[in-house]
């Protein structure tokens, strides 16, 4: 259909367009996406096999829906993604506050203008893009804001008494008539604010100061609610529930592959940044288990959760660390190392909400201390796992490790601003750290292969076969018994 020459209601007739309600436009548009075998939710990783199929199966059945997770599962990602299952146009009555289709006009404006003006009644074109209204639920949000009032000043504009309904100012939810109309954070709302929602979502009907209106809105409601909010600052009352057709729960990212897609996609990296710093595939693997250690921590409240912003400004943070290390250094390119990941502590105390014995640790602290439960939780995937007990004459692959850091009288220090090449020196000295690698690594790029070396010495800090101080230029690591066998 060639929209550009349609401008009138005669035209539109002639056109043989017909009308179709925006579920009905939903439900059509994704149908073909389907048979098509296209994606319908581009860039949402995840959940293909969860979230996705229950949303298209809410859109097939034309409901309402209710997507229900904790903060940062992509709620609003997926609400805003339902625009491309809208046609590109739909035709409205130019002039209309409400969306009018010219085919079956709902307000006055638009019927008195087309029993005025008849097939000469002007229409516009509305791109999908513009039928997206969104509304964050606050404890101020008015029933005005969202439904409508009288308009005293248009009352006087126009010379009309306060008994004619052309005095009406429409909020947001009939500005939004045809377009999918999203309420963020559902419980936030007052509970009387939520039940002025009843007959819009059953029966299409509002009420203004006393006008009842026969207003049967068409809109796809969606909405979005966090189940912390359900016990700290309100909840859903039931007739909405009762009256929202589905209830899809969203979640995080089952694994660090998944995790790692959405972070690569998220994070703000600028070009020079890729450019100058080396990111090893362990390093990116070790970022995300933070996040995955974060939300198993008995020290952070788990009803809140952990947002997956929390991995995305963590690597945008590790990226700059290193960065700055080599801009100060005046080294042009430089790899990540995992004394840089300190760098991500304020990426990490910003997000986690800490329960009371976390308080007491510090929130740094946790932080800190989630970085060396990655390493540890890692480590057994590309080295053999370190036993807590062992027979006295047992040997293990890391002793002639430890045994190096025996020898050393003065500790090994390893400081966080020194340049690549002296940084490269520090660890080539530990020797027995390259036949590891060799034998347990040994497809390990060359690029990786510093990182990997410095993780197998948090690693073995972890599991209590060293000891690691952290100071502030740096870290030193020690024998724990070498010290104090020579402090005797």
């Amino acid at each position: 259909m060639n929209i550009e020459k349609i401008q009138t209601l005669g035209e539109l007739k002639q056109s043989g367009y017909k009308s179709k309600s925006i579920k009905d436009e939903l439900r059509d548009n994704l149908i073909q996406k389907i048979k098509n075998k296209e994606t319908t939710f581009e860039g949402v990783h995840g959940y293909e096999n969860t979230v996705i199929p229950e949303l298209e199966r809410a859109i097939l059945s034309r409901h309402n829906i209710n997507l229900l997770g904790l903060r940062g599962q992509a709620k609003t990602r997926l609400a805003r993604l339902m625009l491309n299952l809208l046609d590109d146009y739909i035709p409205v009555i130019e002039g209309s506050e409400i969306n009018d289709d010219p085919l079956n006009p709902i307000s006055r404006f638009a019927k008195e203008l087309i029993a005025e003006k008849g097939d000469q009644t002007p229409i516009a074109w509305l791109h999908r893009s513009e039928r997206f209204a969104e509304k964050l639920a606050t404890p101020d949000v008015t029933v005005a804001d969202i439904i409508g009032d009288v308009d005293p000043i248009k009352a006087a504009n126009l010379k009309l008494s306060y008994a004619d309904d052309r005095v009406i100012h429409y909020g947001m939810i009939p500005r939004a008539n045809r377009c999918i109309f999203v309420i963020n954070e559902l419980p936030d709302l007052q509970a009387r604010i939520q039940v002025a929602l009843f007959n819009i979502l059953q029966e299409g009907d509002i009420q203004i100061r006393g006008f009842k209106l026969r207003l049967p809105l068409d809109i796809q409601f969606l909405f979005t609610a966090n189940p912390e909010d359900y016990t700290n600052r309100g909840s859903i009352v039931t007739p909405l529930k009762d009256r929202i057709g589905s209830q899809i729960l969203t979640h995080y990212p089952a694994d660090i592959e998944t995790a790692r897609m959405i972070t690569q996609q998220e994070a703000g990296v600028v070009e020079a940044q890729k450019d100058t710093v080396l990111v090893p595939d362990l390093a990116r693997d070790l970022l995300e288990q933070i996040v995955f250690e974060a939300r198993e921590s008995e020290y952070i409240d788990a009803k809140s959760g952990v947002s997956a912003r929390l991995g995305i400004t963590a690597l945008e943070n590790l990226l700059s660390t290193a960065e700055r290390r080599a801009l100060k250094a005046g080294d042009d390119k430089t790899t990540v190392r995992l004394s840089d990941f300190v760098g991500i502590i304020p990426s990490i105390t910003g997000k986690v909400e800490l329960v009371y014995e976390g308080e007491q640790e510090g929130a740094a602290v946790v932080a800190f201390n989630l970085i060396g439960e990655a390493v540890k939780s890692l480590f057994p995937e590309y080295f053999p796992k370190i036993e807590k007990l062992k027979k006295q004459e047992e040997e293990t692959p890391y002793d002639d490790v430890v045994s190096w850091f025996f020898n050393q009288k003065d500790g090994f220090e390893l400081l966080d601003e020194v340049r690549d090449k002296e940084y490269k020196q520090i660890l080539d000295a530990i020797s027995p750290l390259d036949d590891l690698l060799g034998e347990y690594q040994p497809n390990l790029k060359n690029e990786d292969s510093y990182f990997v070396k410095e993780f197998i010495l948090w690693a073995l800090v972890e599991f209590k076969q060293l000891s690691k101080f952290r100071f502030t230029e740096g870290i030193q690591f020690k024998d724990p018994y070498g010290s104090f066998i020579s402090g005797i």
